[in-house]
């Protein structure tokens, strides 16, 4: 699957996905072992190139190891120390790993990271105060810091978290959102470029956050007044911010009577009124939003539109995947 077309647009390269080692099955953790993350390897590899990495052992920490923890420092600081000998601090390796393999992820489209790592994990961390008594969950690995800094842009979930579907399929619509992103910055923007790519992405970026799908439209409406590179900055800062943002059945539901709205008049009373029953459905939290989505499939089919056929909406990820079907 080298050379592969989804949702109407080729791409020579399947996106690549950054990931913690220890996640597909590399035995880099401090014990020897691994946390092998199955749907990683099992259903993701299908679409994706994974690029492994591991901090600590970049940095030289052997296999096995002592384990490290984050302790509290001074003015709101946060360090990493080995368990083993308190004196050994590893922050300032792991931070400089981090800002080293941030300036080389530019063509990578997301980012599995090791939950609850001091290295690794993106968010809850244990933080220890002075080494004694329980520890605060508030803190962020210290190489994940640098590669949020770096990439705030960046699809980044920890595996944890993806064991939620609705996390999950935000994750991976985002994911390849970027990669067509990408794609785009590699063969050059201009205007039109960036006006069409917006329209295609129209309906989803409605689905996610209304407010920044009107402010994403004031942008681009403004592209030939303002130099691209600046437009664009914002355009997709703006962008991913927005698809953070969780759908909900609402959201769908608006989203489905808008495409409804573009080909109602051509369909007969008894399918209209199928459809209007499968969106209400939804919205009511009966049936999987997938569900009115596969028949609007098949009624486009029946009466195409040339709008609606380019929406990445109806198909954001493979649907091979069956992200939606839970939704």
């Amino acid at each position: 699957m080298d050379r592969c077309l989804i949702y109407g647009i080729e791409m020579d390269n399947r996106p690549k996905i950054a990931i913690s080692s220890c996640l597909v099955g590399q035995e880099v953790r401090f014990d020897g072992g691994h946390k092998h993350f199955r749907y990683a390897t099992e259903s993701l590899a299908t679409y994706f190139d994974f690029v492994p990495l591991c901090p600590e052992v970049a940095i030289g920490l052997g296999i096995p190891r002592p384990t490290i923890r984050l302790i509290a420092g001074e003015n709101g600081t946060t360090e990493a120390v080995s368990n083993a000998d308190r004196t050994l601090r590893y922050t300032d390796q792991l931070s400089a790993y981090g800002v080293k393999m941030a300036s080389t992820l530019d063509r990578v489209s997301g980012y599995i990271l090791k939950k609850d790592s001091p290295s690794c994990g993106m968010e809850r961390v244990k933080v220890y105060q002075n080494n004694d008594g329980p520890p605060d969950r508030t803190g962020i690995g210290i190489y994940a810091n640098e590669i949020l800094k770096a990439h705030p842009n960046l699809p980044i979930e920890e595996e944890g978290r993806l064991n939620d579907t609705r996390l999950r399929e935000n994750f991976l619509e985002r994911v390849f959102l970027y990669h067509r992103w990408l794609q785009l910055m590699e063969v050059g923007v201009d205007s039109n470029a960036l006006v069409k790519f917006h329209t295609v992405q129209k309906f989803a970026v409605l689905a996610h956050d209304e407010p920044a799908y009107r402010e994403l439209g004031r942008i681009v409406a403004g592209v030939g007044t303002r130099d691209i590179d600046d437009c664009c900055r914002d355009y997709i800062a703006l962008l991913m911010s927005a698809m953070k943002v969780l759908t909900t059945p609402k959201k769908h539901a608006n989203v489905l009577m808008h495409i409804m709205g573009f080909f109602k008049e051509s369909l007969a009373t008894e399918d209209k009124a199928e459809l209007l029953r499968l969106i209400d459905a939804h919205r009511e939290g009966l049936v999987p939003v997938i569900v009115p989505i596969t028949l609007i499939n098949y009624f486009r089919k029946r009466h195409p539109n040339s709008y609606i056929d380019g929406q990445t909406y109806l198909e954001p990820h493979p649907p091979e995947l069956m992200l939606r079907n839970t939704l």
